[in-house]
């Protein structure tokens, strides 16, 4: 995909990646490539979005540069663009086969090691639990130690390479490409045990000459491998859960659609339609592509794409959106928009950036996980040795197991699944109410507002002004009208369509228009039959130096459009808007989370005032060109307040861009959507308090992911170090510390699926 900069961007399926430092370690390698002027990697979805310069680099060399780093790379079909494999049940059911029998295996070997702690001889010394155990399993008692340990240390090997082997191969490529990864700490953790675990068992007098016990540690790998291999299954499964919302967007479109081609309906691939295309749909069939309806008459739910939960009435030149589901009524249409150019493409294309972007607190993670892993190595090798000068009673052997302990316990899994986990769980939550976000960035930055500014046009009122009254000077109002209405069918403004369709309503016709010129925020000027014909407010009247008269202001507080032909003042039409449902109540909700609430609006202190009384809104600033809406923004900021815009037209965007956040309506222009952080496809007000409320959630469930995750590594490693050991004789043996390890990270998953279950404020 082309980018506004010239820059080329393109998302990969990045594998092998089970970590943070994983994560950066592509990141970097991604970064350092010639050419690449971003790059920002996912460990949720294990992807990869670089934005470079296609003249310096090549897709080519992306992936080469990931390969490099220790691992694979690949550019997802076209056909599955917004489809990537993240896993479903049939590719979870091995780790969790592996994982049990990892468990089993080492829960085995438990058993089989009873007779090596006490012996015959030490049935009358031992506790109740051990004599128990003596009397339900006498054969063991009978199998020579030596024979045992053979025994466990084959069950281990077999555990090791078939359960674990993947940990194995990825921490030897981490090495190979000089880096560290967690399945470096997990491959050193439990190869250590297995080795000291072999020579204890095929060399035991080298420990007994020295005066140390023989011990094996055979259950301890199995079950440190079995705690993390369930660990990543349940990780795989919550991951899962998480991408649904991006997944059930991505199945919505039908693979194939009936089309006319003559007198016939064939069926074909949706990849093969083109536009203008005339696509049939029957009733309980969804919509394959956007298009314009030609005939026929439907019910449509919308609700996956819009969020709105009420079926839309559709007849003839109505839009229907792609991926919706057609009720009760067949429909010919044209087809307009199609695959990433589709309402449903677009969609898909904003939530998998949004995903793929980053949230500024993430940054955190990024610098701890950066040098966790080489910092949790000399941590380990400090504690063995401290261990092993100041344990006199057991030395060496405790001090191993504490080492080892320290290795695995230790968690960058849950640092770098602690925001995207939140992030991507809440941006596809969003999408299904209808509220499109375009990054943690933008997440982040709503949550923090103090400060609602609100457009009045289209944002609180209907955006479709009718006209009430028209007022004609030196000229029949037909022809006035005529006048106004051919220059205003060259705009998009709301008040121009309020026109147009006023005329058509009293059959004026309407002529052809050239030299057209539009002052933003004031109106328009064009010749029509020959005449300069303007139309627009008091400014642009004075722009162009046209004289106006004094005019009393409108009585119910209507907005004017003043019309001026060849120079002359000819008269006025006069609109009224009206307010959208739930403005006031959104409103007032608003107040209650404790933001300030303003109006900003290019039209007239009286019409301004009507709608905020109505709505209210006691802070209103009228007749306000584009600059000084900027300008309003900007003063704002200047007295400290976190500002948040919301319009929906051209005059809107420099606003929105200069607002630490700025909401878009979705029924808006394409340019206010490029400039706004999030998307209200639905366009009602109480939208943005749902927006508003999801974002600072999110950041809440960010703060408590990542508190937990540094918190869980901060105490976790001195626990498993032994620093409680003096105090309260607490160790943790090198099984428990994996299963601690496990945890962490489906703790911080399972805290973001909460997220799955906002529902908006009624």
């Amino acid at each position: 995909m082309t980018t506004a900069t010239g820059t080329e961007a393109v998302t990969l399926d990045v594998e092998g990646m089970t970590c943070a430092a994983c994560q950066n370690h592509v990141e970097r390698a991604l970064r350092e490539t010639p050419g690449v002027t971003q790059a920002n990697v996912n460990l949720m979805t294990h992807s990869a979005r670089v934005v470079y310069e296609p003249s310096v680099a090549r897709t080519e060399a992306l992936i080469e540069a990931v390969r490099e780093a220790g691992y694979d790379a690949s550019v997802p079909a076209a056909s599955s663009a917004h489809e990537h494999d993240h896993g479903g049940p049939e590719q979870e059911r091995p780790l969790r086969i592996r994982a049990i029998a990892a468990l089993a295996g080492g829960a085995l070997i438990m058993l089989l090691s009873m007779p090596l702690m006490h012996g015959p001889k030490d049935a009358a010394s031992s506790n109740i639990f051990d004599r128990v155990f003596m009397h339900l399993f006498p054969a063991l008692y009978r199998i020579p130690v030596p024979l045992l340990e053979y025994l466990m240390l084959a069950i281990t090997l077999i555990g090791m390479f078939w359960a674990g082997g993947a940990i194995y191969q990825r921490a030897w490529q981490a090495f190979i490409h000089r880096s560290t990864n967690m399945n470096t700490l997990v491959a050193l953790g439990t190869g250590a045990a297995f080795l000291y675990s072999v020579v204890a068992t095929v060399f035991p007098n080298i420990f007994l000459h020295h005066g140390l016990q023989a011990d094996v540690y055979y259950d301890s790998v199995l079950l440190i491998l079995g705690f993390l291999l369930l660990g990543n299954w349940l990780d795989a499964r919550a991951k899962r859960r998480t991408l649904d919302a991006l997944q059930a967007f991505a199945k919505l479109q039908p693979q194939s659609a009936r089309v006319l081609r003559g007198a016939h309906e064939i069926e074909v691939p949706v990849s093969t339609l083109v536009q203008g295309d005339i696509v049939v749909v029957r009733p309980g069939e969804r919509i394959p592509v956007d298009g314009i309806v030609l005939s026929g008459t439907s019910s449509v739910d919308e609700s996956l794409i819009t969020g709105e939960s009420v079926p839309v009435a559709r007849t003839v030149d109505d839009r229907v959106i792609g991926g919706s589901l057609n009720y009760d009524g067949a429909l010919e249409y044209r087809a307009t928009s199609l695959g990433a150019d589709s309402v449903l493409g677009q969609m898909l294309r904003l939530m998998e950036e949004a995903q793929s972007s980053k949230a500024p607190m993430q940054q955190l993670a990024d610098r701890v996980s950066g040098v966790f892993v080489p910092t949790v190595l000399v941590l380990a090798a400090i504690t063995f040795l401290v261990w092993a000068a100041f344990d006199h009673s057991q030395g060496f052997n405790r001090a191993f197991a504490v080492a080892v302990a320290v290795l695995v316990i230790a968690c960058p899994c849950a640092m770098g699944l602690a925001v995207p986990a939140a992030l991507t769980v809440a941006i596809g939550r969003a999408a299904q109410l209808g509220i499109l976000f375009k990054g943690g960035e933008s997440v982040e930055r709503l949550a923090r507002v103090d400060t609602i500014v609100l457009d009045k046009t289209g944002t609180l009122t209907e955006g479709k002004p009718h006209i009430t009254a028209v007022h004609a000077e030196s000229i029949e109002e037909a022809r006035l009208l005529s006048l106004a209405a051919s220059l205003e069918s060259r705009s998009e403004h709301p008040l121009a369509h309020g026109v147009t369709q006023f005329a058509a309503a009293k059959a004026i016709p309407i002529t052809a228009v050239t030299d057209i010129k539009v002052f933003p925020g004031k109106g328009l000027t064009g010749k029509v039959d020959g005449h300069i014909v303007a139309a627009g407010n008091r400014s642009l009247l004075d722009e162009i130096g046209v004289p106006l008269p004094e005019i009393a202001p409108s009585s119910t507080g209507a907005t004017r459009l003043f019309i001026a032909i060849d120079g002359r003042y000819s008269g006025w039409l006069e609109a009224q808007d009206t307010l959208r449902p739930g403005s006031a109540e959104a409103v007032r909700a608003m107040r209650k989370m404790g933001l300030r609430v303003a109006m900003l609006t290019g039209d007239n202190l009286a019409a301004a005032q009507r709608i905020a009384q109505v709505a209210g809104i006691d802070e209103v600033h009228a007749d306000l060109l584009p600059d000084a809406k900027l300008a309003a923004i900007r003063e704002l900021q200047a007295a400290h307040r976190t500002v948040a815009m919301v319009g929906d037209g051209i005059n809107d965007a420099a606003a929105l861009a200069q607002a630490d956040a700025g909401l878009a309506i979705g029924t808006g222009t394409d340019l206010v959507r490029e400039a706004g952080d999030a998307i209200l496809l639905r366009g009602e007000p109480q939208q943005i308090v749902t927006a508003i409320t999801l974002a600072r959630q999110t950041l809440r469930v960010m703060r408590q992911n990542l508190g937990w995750a540094l918190g869980y590594n901060v105490l976790g490693i001195p626990i498993a170090a032994g620093v409680l050991y003096p105090l309260l004789g607490l160790l943790l043996n090198p099984a428990a510390a994996a299963a601690a390890m496990a945890l962490s990270s489906i703790s911080v998953l399972t805290n973001s699926l909460r997220l799955k279950r906002f529902t908006a404020r009624a």
